[in-house]
């Protein structure tokens, strides 16, 4: 009674956007990288293409991933801290806002450039676009849809317009998921393009376990305890100068 009563007064459709999708979205995300680890171990990698093109992967990859982990960053820092733990700190709300905004925009514009130098690598260097996958140009299509979608969110609300305060709505909406006490009329007060930036970062994380995306969950922890390869030649001339300590011959 309770449900039909709050899909009533709130409306099917946003109680479908902001509650159902995000525990639809949570669960694929979860059991999705469960599967993917179980049935394609071998699948989970990034399908590096750096032996075809390296120059413009020198210049895209850097900006991209070095842009992208500060927009993450303040994404986790924007929608877990709660303002009044910022307050609390000594952190006003104006510098917390100036300060979110210009570091937002120099890591959107970024990332937006690395993934337009990525993609352009892709689409313009043969070896590398043969090597490009249906699964992968729907991934940039996606990033590139959330991206653009968060950056002019951020544009639009806090430079073209009078400023816009996300941590008052949609920050309260992302913790009260966990909370297991969704509140999506909080959701349904911000503005649009926010929400279509949401419904689009909902879609990528759906589809991301499915997605070189994985790569980004794995540390390469095991580089720093993993044996040398030794490489021994099956040439039987020792050639003139002897071999150093360590290098050995060990037999025919």
């Amino acid at each position: 009674m309770t449900t039909l009563l709050a899909a009533d007064e709130t409306g099917t459709g946003a109680i479908l956007l902001w509650v159902v999708l995000p525990y639809v979205v949570l669960a694929v995300f979860v059991l999705g990288h469960v599967w993917r680890y179980r049935y394609d171990k071998f699948g989970w990698t990034t399908r590096s293409s750096q032996l075809y093109e390296r120059r413009l992967l020198r210049i895209g990859s850097p900006l991209f991933h070095f842009g992208i982990l500060v927009v993450l960053l303040g994404h986790i820092g924007g929608l877990l801290i709660p303002e009044s733990w910022t307050e609390a700190a000594g952190i006003s709300e104006d510098a917390y806002h100036v300060s979110a905004v210009v570091l937002g925009t120099i890591a959107g514009i970024a990332t937006v450039g690395g993934l337009a130098i990525l993609i352009y690598r892709r689409r313009t260097v043969g070896p590398v676009f043969s090597a490009t996958t249906r699964n992968d140009k729907a991934m940039y299509v996606s990033l590139t849809v959330t991206i653009g979608l968060g950056l002019a969110a951020t544009v639009a609300a806090n430079i073209v317009g009078g400023g816009y305060n996300y941590r008052e709505t949609i920050s309260p909406w992302f913790r009260s998921i966990f909370y297991f006490q969704p509140d999506p009329d909080l959701m349904s007060e911000s503005p649009v393009l926010f929400q279509l930036h949401a419904i689009s970062a909902l879609l990528l994380f759906a589809f991301w376990p499915f997605t070189r995306l994985v790569h980004m969950l794995t540390a390469p922890l095991g580089y720093l305890t993993r044996p040398y390869i030794v490489y021994r030649s099956r040439d039987t001339r020792l050639g003139a100068r002897p071999p150093r300590r360590g290098w050995e011959r060990t037999g025919v």
